[in-house]
């Protein structure tokens, strides 16, 4: 977001414009959650990769640990680490993509020991995050 014509610390009005009161809601909520990641990253300057890179690292870990741990717990284990990987699977067919090929790619990736990898949704292809710049605010992921 860039502000032109406005003092640093300054308050400034945003006017928003819609044809119908629909758009004009949606239009509001967009940016009140926009401001709102702006105001947390402000707060919480910690970013991790994005493009399900987290998602894919911490799925590899929870696995590899339930395949060391006995009993039901293992199962239990196994199951959040397929959720974790869901999470690239929803990035991918949000973006139009085939998420189950991208996916694939993205495991085999982080198998290959290449965890800054994740999805690249500019090209739609598997790309190393830390190359691309392309990050997301910890305090989001805290919550996953």
């Amino acid at each position: 977001i860039h502000f032109s014509g406005v003092d640093m610390g300054e308050a400034c009005t945003i006017v928003l414009r819609g044809a119908t009161k629909q758009i004009l809601d949606e239009a509001e909520r967009s940016l009140h959650d926009a401001l709102c990641v702006l105001a947390q990253t402000i707060k919480e300057t910690r970013t991790v990769y994005g493009g399900g890179c987290s998602e894919m690292l911490m799925a590899k870990v929870v696995t590899d640990l339930a395949s060391r741990t006995p009993g039901k717990e293992a199962v239990a284990m196994e199951s959040f680490a397929k959720a974790l990987r869901m999470l690239p699977t929803i990035i991918a067919d949000n973006a139009g993509y085939d998420s189950a090929d991208l996916v694939a790619q993205l495991r085999a990736a982080h198998q290959e020991n290449k965890i800054t990898f994740g999805l690249d949704m500019t090209r739609g292809t598997v790309g190393d995050m830390a190359e691309l710049g392309i990050t997301e605010s910890f305090q989001v992921k805290r919550q996953v």
